[in-house]
């Protein structure tokens, strides 16, 4: 074992032949997966970091402890291994990794082939989200995702061997890396799917888009950074904006408003008031919110292939929550819904991200598709984009991405005990 606390390949192999690395074939101490019946599937973790409450704990945390991290029932899925990028304070990926038996590795191949010569793993869960990684001019944390990735398939190709590999949060997240991810994936027909934990988390009040409606105007709310939660709220507005009749289609151009401008908007009627200040109320505030006076507020502003127009306010002065409402067809009122960030029981809107991932390894199909995740990131590179560039309105032939949406639930469905293979509704 190295100085660092990882595991070379060397270590590894030792620890097979004499019979003592059992954290792969294990669950470390918590009770029964889901269903005694179903055999559990190897999963290898790739992470920039593993601290209290970043999104590696809160969803590698759920593989070794249970779905709400108490030592109770779990995912069907045990953890063979884990590659991580950075160990700042606070680190838990050493403590966790010693309790449970679970090997580091030094390097992404050697994690994705537990040390071996092949890859035996059912699948990887590649999170690049916190640590300390630099930002680019237009606001965008560059975090390491698109080399994780690259290194994630350059060993399935060298092993002749893929695996679905879930990337959490946006693709990216600069735009030219997003569609390099994308088209790797396509290339070498990789299961692959990504995105928010929101889309998938409760909604206060709970309410169901239909599938195959029609919608005459939607628009999103967000808070706190344009970049890191600006991905959320697109994802959010998107799982639901998807669903209206013909709505697996992509944007023709994306401009970023703020000051002025971006009330104009409203008040003009190139954004429907009534359906803003509905998806606005149902949205926790700021103790001391500040809505038009905001420096910080922007307006994304989008328009698909179809002619629906998309809108995200951005309001980090005034919101604390993500939020959307949709004006239906021959409804009166617009339906609006807030994305709940529940912090207990350790944040279960992971748990149910989570209960996605855990279908796609069992299945070899992707949950719901990564297109909606992909244009989503598109869209805020582009609008990124536009801020920086004297808020111009940007063309955006690359982001004519056309998918099929799937009516994939939310909290508190599927069943988090429930057969991962099971036809959902059932």
């Amino acid at each position: 074992m190295t100085n660092n606390g990882r595991i070379t390949r060397r270590d590894c192999l030792k620890a097979f032949a004499a019979g003592t690395m059992v954290g792969s074939l294990s669950y470390g101490s918590r009770a029964a997966t889901s269903s005694e019946a179903i055999p559990p599937k190897s999963v290898v973790a790739v992470l920039t970091a593993y601290s209290k409450g970043l999104h590696a704990d809160v969803l590698i945390g759920k593989i070794l402890e249970g779905w709400k991290q108490d030592g109770g029932p779990g995912p069907a899925l045990k953890l063979a291994g884990m590659y991580v990028d950075q160990f700042p304070a606070g680190d838990l990926a050493r403590p966790m990794a010693e309790k449970y038996n679970i090997p580091i590795f030094d390097t992404i191949e050697q994690a994705v082939t537990t040390g071996g010569d092949e890859i035996t793993v059912d699948g990887v869960i590649s999170i690049g989200e916190h640590g300390d990684y630099p930002w680019n001019d237009k606001g965008q944390h560059l975090y390491p995702r698109r080399r994780f990735f690259k290194e994630i398939s350059d060993t399935f190709e060298k092993h002749d061997r893929v695996v679905p590999v879930f990337n959490d949060k946006h693709l990216g997240p600069q735009w030219d890396d997003a569609k390099w991810m994308y088209d790797r994936a396509r290339q070498m027909k990789i299961p692959f799917m990504a995105g928010s934990s929101l889309p998938v988390s409760y909604r206060r009040p709970d309410i169901s888009i239909p599938m195959d409606c029609e919608i005459e105007a939607a628009v999103a709310v967000g808070y706190s950074g344009n970049d890191i939660y600006g991905s959320h709220t697109l994802d959010c507005l998107q799982s639901l904006v998807e669903r209206r009749r013909g709505g697996g289609v992509g944007v023709e151009w994306v401009q970023c408003l703020q000051g002025p401008a971006m009330w104009q908007a409203v008040d003009d009627g190139t954004v429907s008031k009534e359906v803003l200040e509905a998806a606005m109320q149902v949205t926790p505030k700021q103790s001391s919110p500040k809505l038009r006076n905001s420096e910080r507020a922007a307006l994304f502003l989008f328009h698909y292939t179809d002619g629906f127009q998309g809108a995200v306010f951005m309001l980090p002065d005034y919101l604390g929550g993500i939020s959307a409402a949709v004006k239906l067809k021959g409804q009166a009122k617009p339906l609006a819904t807030n994305f709940e960030e529940r912090l207990q029981p350790r944040h279960p809107h992971f748990a149910y991200l989570l209960k996605g991932i855990e279908r796609m390894m069992h299945t070899g199909r992707p949950s719901y598709p990564v297109e909606r995740t992909l244009l989503a990131s598109g869209i805020l590179d582009r609008a990124l984009t536009s801020m920086a560039q004297d808020h111009q309105r940007l063309q955006t032939p690359e982001l004519a991405i056309s998918y099929q949406p799937v009516d994939y639930p939310h909290a508190p469905h599927p069943n988090l005990l429930s057969d991962p293979t099971a036809r959902l509704g059932t």
